[in-house]
Parts: C-alpha cells; sequence; structure tokens
C-alpha cells in the first residue's frame, strides 16, 4: 500500500480531507470496539471456565492460577513495547498482526489436550493482546480529532473497557453451561475474524515521511522486565505470604528496574516512552485514575461473583446476568460524560465526582449480610457504581491521549492500558490479602460451623469493598488536585500522524 503523510487537520473540512479515515470513522469506530471488546472480554470470560477445564484437562489447583496468570504477565510487561511498535510501524500493520495472532493462539488454547498447552495459548495470547489494546486506542485517537465526535467515541470505548469485564462473565457461563470450556477460547477467533476484515478494507497504513526512530532497546528490556517482575509479584501475594521472597522480591526487582528505565529515558535519543507524555498534568492525572479505578473494579468482579455464587446460590449465567444493571449505568454515563460533559466543563468535575459515586455505591455493597438478597443488597449499589465508574473512566481515558504528539500516541495509549493491568495485579493481590486476612481474624478463637463459615466470607467480601471504597475517596482527592480546571486546549500537535 502507498504509504503517505498525514497532517493532523485544524478544522472539519480540512480534517475530512486529509484524514482518509474520516468518511469512515464510525466503521472503525465499530471495527475498534470489537477488537477491544475480545481483548477486554479475555481477561473474564476463562474465568468461568476454568473448573471446567480443570475437570477436563486434569490440572491442580496450583496450576489453576496460572491460567490467568500467563494472560496477565505477558499482556502487563509487553504493553509498553506493543505501543511503542504501533508507532513505529504502522497501526493497521500492528493491529492486523494482532488480530491475526489472537485468533491463531486462542484456537490452540481451544484444542489444549494439557495444561502446558493451555498455559501456552494463555501466554501468547497476552502477547498478542499488548499488541492490539494500545493499537485500538491510539486509532482511535487519531481517527476521531473532532472534538464533539471525539467524547461520543470515546464514551462508547469507555463503555466497552469498563463493562466488556462483567460481559465476559456472562458470555463465560453461556458459553460454559451450554456449549463447552473450550468455548471461551474459540469464541475470540470469531470477533478476531470480524475485525480483521474490517480493518483491512477500512484502514489505510500510514507512518512518517522521513527517518524513522530506533527502537529503544534498553528502555524496552528494562521496561518490560520491571513490569514483569511488579506483575509476577503481586501475582505471587495473592497465596504466598508478603515476607516471602517470591513476592518482595520480585517487587523490589520491578521497583528498582522501573527506576532504572525512567533513568535511560531522559538519556536516549529515542525514549520509549518520552516523559513528556507522563509529566503533563492531565494526563499523569488520567493515568493515576486508570489506574485506582482498576483496583477497585477487581474487587468488584471478583469478590461479588464469590457473594452471588457461593452466598446467593447464583449459576454462572445468573451471575453474568446480574451484572447487567452495572453495565447499563456504565454506558449512559461513560457517553453522557465524554459527549456532553467534558468538552463543557472538562474532566476536574467529572473524574473525582464519578470516583466519589462509586465510592459511595461500594460503601453501600459493603452493607451485605447473610440475609440479604439481590434486590434488597447488590442491585441498588451496582447501579450506583456503573454510574461512577462511567462517568470517571472514558473522561479519563479521553484527556489521558488528548495532545498528544502524533508520533507518541500509541505509547500513550499503552501507558493507559499498562496503569489498568498493573492496578488489577495490585487490586487482586492487596484486596485478597486483606480480604483473607478479615476472614481468619474473624474465625479466631471459634468452634467453626457452617453458618460461621458463611459469616467470614461475608465479613472477607465486605472487608474488601471498603477498602476499595477507600481507595477510591483517596482517588478522588489526588484526580481533584492532579486536574486542571476547565476544558483541555489545544489538539495533537501537526505532524505526519501513522496509522
Amino acid at each position: 500500500m502507498t504509504e503517505s503523510t498525514l497532517a493532523v487537520a485544524p478544522s472539519g473540512d480540512t480534517r475530512a480531507a486529509e484524514n482518509p479515515h474520516h468518511a469512515r470513522r464510525w466503521l472503525i469506530l465499530v471495527m475498534i470496539g470489537i477488537a477491544q471488546l475480545m481483548v477486554v472480554l479475555d481477561a473474564t470470560v476463562v474465568n468461568i471456565a476454568l473448573p471446567s477445564a480443570q475437570v477436563d484437562l486434569g490440572f491442580s489447583n496450583d496450576a489453576r492460577q496460572w491460567v490467568v496468570t500467563a494472560y496477565a504477565l505477558a499482556f502487563g510487561s509487553l504493553l509498553l513495547l506493543g505501543g511503542r511498535l504501533a508507532d513505529l510501524f504502522g497501526r493497521k500493520n500492528t493491529l492486523l498482526v494482532g488480530l491475526a495472532g489472537f485468533a491463531a493462539v486462542s484456537a490452540l488454547g481451544g484444542a489444549a489436550t494439557n495444561i502446558e498447552m493451555l498455559l501456552v495459548a494463555r501466554a501468547a495470547q497476552g502477547v498478542f493482546g499488548a499488541l492490539l489494546a494500545p493499537a485500538t486506542l491510539s486509532l482511535l485517537t487519531t481517527t476521531f480529532t473532532d472534538p464533539k465526535e471525539r467524547g461520543r467515541a470515546f464514551g462508547v470505548f469507555g463503555a466497552i473497557g469498563g463493562g466488556g469485564a462483567a460481559v465476559g462473565l456472562l458470555l463465560g457461563g453461556v458459553l460454559t453451561e451450554y456449549l463447552d470450556w473450550r468455548w471461551c477460547m474459540f469464541v475470540n477467533i470469531i470477533f478476531a475474524v470480524v475485525a480483521l476484515a474490517g480493518s483491512m478494507v477500512l484502514l489505510r497504513n500510514q507512518r512518517d515521511a522521513g527517518p524513522r526512530p530506533k527502537l529503544d532497546l534498553p528502555g524496552t528490556i528494562t521496561a518490560s522486565a520491571g513490569l514483569f517482575a511488579l506483575v509476577y509479584g503481586f501475582a505471587n501475594a495473592a497465596s504466598d505470604s508478603w515476607s516471602s521472597a517470591s513476592v518482595w522480591g520480585f517487587l523490589t526487582a520491578g521497583v528498582v528496574l522501573l527506576g532504572v528505565f525512567v533513568w535511560l529515558q531522559q538519556r536516549v535519543e529515542h525514549p520509549l516512552l518520552p516523559l513528556r507524555v507522563l509529566l503533563d498534568r492531565d494526563r499523569g492525572g488520567s493515568y493515576l485514575a486508570m489506574f485506582l479505578l482498576a483496583i477497585g473494579m477487581f474487587a468488584i468482579f471478583l469478590f461479588l461473583t464469590f457473594y452471588v455464587q457461593q452466598n446467593l446460590q447464583f449459576t454462572p449465567i445468573q451471575s453474568g446476568v446480574g451484572f447487567l444493571p452495572m453495565v447499563a449505568t456504565l454506558m449512559l454515563s461513560a457517553t453522557s460524560a465524554t459527549a456532553v460533559l467534558l468538552p463543557r466543563f472538562g474532566p476536574r468535575p467529572l473524574v473525582p465526582t464519578g470516583m466519589a459515586i462509586a465510592a459511595a455505591g461500594l460503601f453501600w455493597l459493603s452493607g451485605i449480610g447473610l440475609d440479604s438478597t439481590y434486590a434488597s443488597g447488590v442491585l441498588g449499589p451496582l447501579l450506583v457504581m456503573g454510574f461512577g465508574i462511567g462517568l470517571a473512566m472514558a473522561p479519563a481515558m479521553s484527556v489521558a491521549t488528548f495532545g498528544v504528539e502524533a508520533h507518541d500516541a500509541g505509547v500513550a495509549s499503552a501507558a493507559v492500558n499498562t496503569m489498568q493491568q498493573v492496578g488489577g495485579s495490585i487490586g487482586t493481590a492487596l484486596l485478597s490479602t486483606l480480604a483473607g486476612n478479615a476472614a481468619t481474624a474473624y474465625l479466631a478463637g471459634k468452634v467453626p460451623t457452617p453458618q460461621l463459615a458463611a459469616e467470614a466470607s461475608i465479613e472477607s467480601y465486605t472487608t474488601a469493598f471498603t477498602w476499595a471504597a477507600v481507595i477510591y475517596v483517596a482517588g478522588a482527592v489526588l484526580t481533584a488536585f492532579l486536574l486542571r480546571p476547565g476544558v483541555p486546549k489545544g489538539e495533537a500537535a501537526p505532524g505526519a500522524v501513522h496509522l
């Protein structure tokens, strides 16, 4: 395909003439949404299938954890590299490779005959997901440059990011109950083929004229190794004690390696993650919001799933359906926030308010007890939490990539996904530890009975919800200070955009 240079236009008419994606932008949004939904779904759709897969393949409970962790490790550690590759080689090329690879390794996982084969497939899904996630977000950033249209597009994208995990629980339950656990892997092929065909037809691959910058190899190694160590350390904390070398050793190594990475980024000619991307107040506040939102969302999806299945005796399908009210309010607030409120008021009132509303929902949810029902104890908090998360997440995601220079769009988008992934990993370890300690303390010195065990499980869930709410309150305060008042000014810097 012929390469050309695309300038980011300051006006609608010029943009339509110079941006070859402008006329097809809403179809491109559909394609981007399908690709993003596949990546988001894969974080939860497999969870529901794990018990069935364990019986079929005969692996241990310890190995079960690694079906989830293998994906998280590869995905989290390679996101920054995936974002920079999209900047260097074109977002269409990166997206096509990511989609084709994701489909192939999903087929491998669905056909797995042993745990080793499944783990390889899950890790490979993480690798190709690290190409897909930043490519889709950076494509969205460079395709929608009109502020009003950008708001609507990011509202849809944010709704997919926030609600996709809940939809994954429902889809995983349906596929496992009515087909087979393997279809939780095979279903990715359908998403990937549709998105692949749409990408090939709708997108043009373009890159900057002139010499192509070199890949920052030292930065890539230190960033990838540091993120791997962090995610691995927090993953171990979910099963090992915090005093274990497998936890603090990897966490220490991760912090040191990321410190070296930051030092290198100030000294190399072509940094993997230019610090100018992170040091802007609005982007910094948005990255922090995405990080903290991921911690709280982990508490909602994991512990609430345990509660409705173990205490309310919901089936996997009923559990997934139970999350749909949250998805509905999340989509409503996300699309309204970015299309209507963000262009008028800016992110400062929206992100902190959204986090405060979500915190209120979590505090409300922490009041569940043994006699609570879905209608009395869960539905209301879900509606409130969904509204708050959508109000905070979609504007934060939009502002995190707003005003980034064209050649940094991919890595800026990757940083958003990295914050979410690391936040989810920290949430897994931190809240699981707090929940486990709460249950142990509740049982201490008491005679074990089924009633007492049920009460202890409720105590663990409510502890996790309460701490997640506290984290959201802290996030509301911090983002209120970090984010600038008013509407962000300026378009992305003029220059060539390689899509």
